[in-house]
C-alpha cells in the first residue's frame, strides 16, 4: 500500500471519527434535554416523543445516505447530512427557548437526519480495510461515540448554568451545545478526501431478504428496542426520585460509555470468533442489564445502564461486522442503509411505548419489557455460527 493511500486512509478515519464524536455529543444532550422539557410540559406519558423524533430522523437519514453514497460519494453526503443536523439543532434551540414542543421535535427530527449519516460512517471506515480487519475498523468509529458519552451528558448542567446567565431557560443550554457540535461535524466531513463514486450497478432485491441480512437485522432491532426503552425513561425515573441534572448526566454518561468505550473489544471479538458470537453475547448482557435495572434502586442505575450500553454495543458491532463482511460491494451501501433505517424506525416504537409503559407500570415494567425483547432473538433468531 502506497504512502498516499495510507495517508488518505488516516485522514478519512480522522474525519469520520470526529464527525461521529460531535454528532453523538449533540444528540445525547439535545435528546435528554428535550425529554425533560416534554415531561415537564406534557407529562411522563409523552416524554418519549423526542426519542421518537430522533430515531425517525436517523432512520430517514440512514436510508437516504445509503441510497446517495454510491451516487455522490461520502464527502458530499456527510457534509449535507451534518448541515441538515445543524439546521435542526438551531430549530430545537429556538423551541427550547420558547419551551415550544413543535419546533423542538422538528429540530430533533432534522438533527436525526444527520445522525443517520453518522451511523453509516462505521461502514465507510470498514470499507477502508481488508475483511479480516473490518470489525476493528468499524468499531473504531463506533468508539468515537465515547466522546459524546462523556461530553453530551456531562455538559447538561454546565450548559444550563451558562444560558441562565442570559436569562434563557436552563434546558436550552444543551440545545446550544448541539448547534456548535453539529456545525463542527459538517466541517470535519469537509476534510474527507474527495472520492469518486463507483459506476452504478442495478442491485437485485434478493440480498435484503437473505439470512446474512435478516439475522443480524433481527438482533439489532431487538437490541435497539430494549436499549431505547430503558434508557429513555431513566432520566424521568431519576427526576421522579428527586435527582437533578448532575445525577442524570452521570448516569447517562455511564450508559453511553458502555455503548461506545469498549467498541474496540467488540470489534476484536467479531473479527476473531465471528460476528454471531458478539451478537449472542450482547443479547445476554442486555437481558442482564434489564434485570439489574429491575432490581436496583436509583443508586444502582449506573451499573445497569452501563451493562445496557455494552450489550447494545456487542450486538451493534457484531451485526454491522457481518453486514460489512458478507454483502457484495454493489449492494452493500443500499442494504446497510436499509438495515439502519429499519432498526431506527423500530426503536421509535420503544421511544413512544416506553413513556406509556412508565405511566402504566413504572420503571419496573419498562425494565421487564426490555429484558424480554433482548431474549427473543437470542432464543429464536440468531444462529449459533456466523
Amino acid at each position: 500500500m502506497g504512502t498516499s493511500t495510507v495517508a488518505g486512509r488516516t485522514r478519512s478515519m480522522g474525519a469520520l471519527f470526529a464527525g461521529v464524536a460531535l454528532l453523538n455529543t449533540a444528540m445525547a444532550g439535545l435528546t435528554t434535554a428535550a425529554t425533560l422539557i416534554v415531561a415537564a410540559g406534557s407529562g411522563a406519558a409523552w416524554s418519549g416523543l423526542p426519542s421518537v423524533a430522533s430515531v425517525l430522523g436517523t432512520a430517514g437519514g440512514a436510508l437516504g445516505a445509503g441510497l446517495l453514497l454510491p451516487v455522490h460519494g461520502r464527502r458530499r453526503v456527510l457534509v449535507c447530512g451534518y448541515g441538515i443536523a445543524a439546521l435542526g439543532a438551531l430549530t430545537a434551540f429556538a423551541g427550547a427557548l420558547a419551551t415550544s414542543v413543535v419546533p423542538l421535535l422538528l429540530g430533533i427530527l432534522l438533527a436525526g437526519v444527520g445522525n443517520g449519516g453518522a451511523q453509516l460512517s462505521r461502514y465507510l471506515a470498514a470499507d477502508l480495510y481488508p475483511p479480516d480487519r473490518r470489525g476493528r475498523a468499524l468499531a473504531t468509529v463506533v468508539w468515537a461515540g465515547t466522546v459524546g458519552a462523556l461530553a453530551g451528558p456531562a455538559l447538561l448542567a454546565p450548559a444550563a448554568h451558562v444560558v441562565t446567565g442570559f436569562g434563557w431557560p436552563p434546558l436550552s443550554g444543551p440545545a446550544a451545545v448541539a448547534v456548535v457540535a453539529t456545525a463542527g461535524a459538517a466541517l470535519a466531513a469537509a476534510v474527507l478526501p474527495r472520492d469518486v463514486p463507483p459506476p452504478r450497478v442495478r442491485a437485485a432485491r434478493g440480498p435484503v431478504r437473505s439470512p446474512a441480512v435478516v439475522r443480524p437485522l433481527a438482533a439489532m432491532v431487538a437490541a435497539q428496542l430494549a436499549m431505547v426503552a430503558v434508557m429513555t425513561m431513566t432520566p424521568v425515573q431519576l427526576q421522579s426520585h428527586g435527582h437533578g441534572l448532575g445525577t442524570v448526566g452521570w448516569v447517562l454518561s455511564a450508559h453511553m460509555i458502555g455503548m461506545f468505550a469498549l467498541a474496540p473489544l467488540s470489534g476484536r471479538i467479531a473479527d476473531r470468533w465471528g460476528p454471531a458470537v458478539a451478537v449472542n453475547a450482547g443479547l445476554g448482557v442486555l437481558a442482564l442489564a434489564s434485570a439489574t435495572a429491575l432490581a436496583a434502586h436509583t443508586g444502582g442505575l449506573p451499573v445497569a445502564l452501563f451493562l445496557l450500553g455494552y450489550g447494545w454495543n456487542l450486538v451493534f458491532v457484531g451485526g454491522s461486522a457481518r453486514l460489512s463482511r458478507d454483502l457484495a460491494p454493489e449492494t452493500r451501501s443500499r442494504v446497510q442503509g436499509t438495515v439502519d433505517a429499519v432498526v431506527w424506525s423500530a426503536s421509535a416504537l420503544a421511544g413512544l411505548g416506553s413513556g406509556q409503559l412508565f405511566a402504566g407500570g413504572g420503571y419496573a415494567l419498562v425494565a421487564v419489557v426490555g429484558g424480554v425483547l433482548a431474549l427473543l432473538p437470542l432464543a429464536f433468531l440468531v444462529p449459533r455460527k456466523s
